[in-house]
C-alpha cells in the first residue's frame, strides 16, 4: 500500500501579519506522522477567496489530503467554506444537520442563533461534517479537502475527530544520534551513507548549546529494521555519540 500523503492550508490574514502564530501546522504534522500519513507541504495564504480557491484545487490535486484551518467562523471575513465550496464544485447553503446541532448548543447556554452564527452551519452539498467538541460550529470533509477551525484548542479536537476516519499507512520511526561535530566536519561520510540507504530520510541538525556545538543526526523510516540498520552504521562511522 502507498502511503497516503497530504498538506495544510493555514487561511488568515492575522498569520500572514504576524499578529498570530500558526501552531497548527506542528500539530497536525506530529498527528499525521503518528498516523502514518507524510505531510508534504504546508502554505499559509491571506483570506481572499480566489486565493483559497486556486490553493485548494492544486493541493487537492497533488496529495492524498488536504487540511484547512481558519476562517470558518461567523464574522464577514470568514470566507473558507464558501471558497472550498467553489473549489470543489459545489452549492452552499445552511444544512439541517449542521444547524441543528448549533440550535441546540446555543439553546443550552439561553443564547439566540442569530444570523451570524448561522454562518457556521453553511455546509457544502456532499460534505461530511466533522464533529466540534469545543464550541459546536463543525468542520467538514469535502472529497480529500477536510476543514476545520483555526483556533488551536478547536482545531486540535477537530483532528482528533477527523483522524479515525483516514486510513493511514505504517506509522514513521525516527531514532537519533547526538554528536560533538559540527555539520561540515560530518557532511562528507553522512552524505555518502544517505545514497548507500535511500530507504531512509537522514536529517541532520546543528545545535549550539551552553558552549556545547554539536550535531544531532535524525534517521527516520517507515521500516524499522532499516532505521536501526542505519543507526549502527552511523556508529560504526561517527562511534556511540555524546
Amino acid at each position: 500500500m502507498q502511503t497516503p500523503t497530504a498538506a495544510m492550508l493555514v487561511i488568515g490574514d492575522e498569520i500572514l501579519s504576524g499578529r498570530t502564530r500558526d501552531t497548527n501546522t506542528n500539530y497536525l504534522a506530529r498527528a499525521l506522522t503518528d498516523h502514518g500519513i507524510q505531510m508534504r507541504e504546508a502554505r499559509v495564504v491571506s483570506d481572499n477567496h480566489e486565493t483559497i480557491k486556486q490553493a485548494v484545487q492544486s493541493l487537492a490535486a497533488s496529495y492524498t489530503h488536504v487540511f484547512t484551518s481558519g476562517g470558518i467562523g461567523p464574522t464577514h471575513d470568514d470566507i473558507t467554506a464558501d471558497a472550498v465550496a467553489d473549489a470543489m464544485g459545489a452549492k452552499i447553503d445552511v444544512r439541517a444537520d449542521a444547524r441543528a446541532i448549533l440550535q441546540a448548543h446555543y439553546d443550552a447556554r439561553g443564547q439566540e442563533l442569530n444570523e451570524a452564527r448561522l454562518r457556521m452551519a453553511r455546509i457544502p452539498d456532499g460534505a461530511t461534517l466533522i464533529d466540534n467538541p469545543i464550541s459546536a460550529a463543525p468542520g467538514f470533509s469535502i472529497g480529500n479537502v477536510h476543514v476545520m477551525a483555526g483556533v488551536p484548542m478547536i482545531f486540535e479536537a477537530m483532528v482528533a475527530s477527523l483522524m479515525p476516519r483516514l486510513i493511514g499507512g505504517p506509522p514513521m520511526l525516527s531514532q537519533s544520534l547526538r554528536l560533538l561535530k559540527g555539520e561540515g566536519d560530518i557532511a562528507g561520510p553522512l552524505g555518502a551513507l544517505a545514497a548507500r540507504h535511500p530507504e531512509v530520510s537522514i536529517g541532520s541538525y546543528p545545535f549550539h548549546l551552553n558552549g556545547v556545538h554539536g550535531t544531532n543526526i535524525v534517521v527516520r523510516s517507515q521500516d524499522g529494521p532499516a532505521v536501526d540498520r542505519v543507526m549502527a552504521a552511523l556508529s560504526d562511522i561517527f562511534g556511540p555519540g555524546a
